[in-house]
């Protein structure tokens, strides 16, 4: 196996070995980072440069204040927050629903389906299928069946996750959204909710993780 390469910027050592070990390549996780070492990064992987690496939590003021020369090198979606220059290449065959419970879920529904994107992996998103109106999610259901995963993004009590798993055979992954009122409490009882699901076989992520939903359900269907 490959040691990781040292790279050219303070502070960073990339894995540029991991697709070659797990099929998925490394990503950066801009919060928390500097400006500084943002635009060193952003400037070293631009569309072009010949490796595919995704920016994640990538916020849309911090993107808006960057050089042109660097923005124009880049996909980049405020509602998700993500961004990359290369992708991987498409992989025909298998695919994954995104399945959201409301419209608020949209920035983690959506950093899925954008990780999914890059990958190169064929998906669909199904947003505002909140089982409060089940009709909403029954009616999709022939369409989210005709995929082979399925990542469901819910928050308040997360019960799209079970309700899921009990209707699907699917593998499903289950990421409960920092969403709701008080006890809601930032995505903690969508969590708990989640894993204590009647439905077996329900895998749960973390809060607001879309893009690790969408790296477990690749995953599966690189296997396919």
């Amino acid at each position: 196996m490959d040691a990781p390469k040292a790279g050219n910027l303070p502070g960073i050592l990339f894995d540029h070995a991991r697709r070659a070990r797990i099929g998925l390549p490394e990503a950066v996780f801009c919060e928390g980072k500097t400006r500084e070492a943002l635009l060193a990064l952003l400037r070293r992987f631009p569309r072009g440069s010949g490796e595919a690496i995704l920016f994640t939590r990538l916020a849309p003021e911090i993107f808006a204040n960057l050089p042109e020369d660097v923005r124009s090198g880049y996909d980049y979606d405020p509602v998700s927050r993500t961004a990359f220059g290369d992708r991987m290449p498409k992989r025909p065959g298998a695919s994954v629903a995104v399945v959201s419970a409301g419209a608020a879920d949209a920035p983690v529904a959506r950093e899925a389906a954008r990780t999914l994107l890059y990958l190169g992996i064929p998906h669909t998103l199904f947003e505002d299928c909140g089982v409060a109106g089940l009709w909403r999610l029954t009616g999709r259901l022939p369409e989210i069946n005709a995929h082979s995963a399925v990542i469901a993004v819910a928050g308040l009590e997360g019960a799209l996750a079970s309700v899921l798993g009990g209707l699907t055979p699917l593998p499903v992954f289950a990421v409960p959204t920092s969403v709701g009122y008080g006890v809601a409490r930032d995505g903690a009882a969508a969590l708990t909710g989640m894993l204590a699901s009647c439905a077996p076989g329900v895998a749960v992520l973390n809060i607001d993780n879309g893009y690790g939903a969408a790296c477990a359900a690749a995953r599966v269907v690189n296997l396919a």
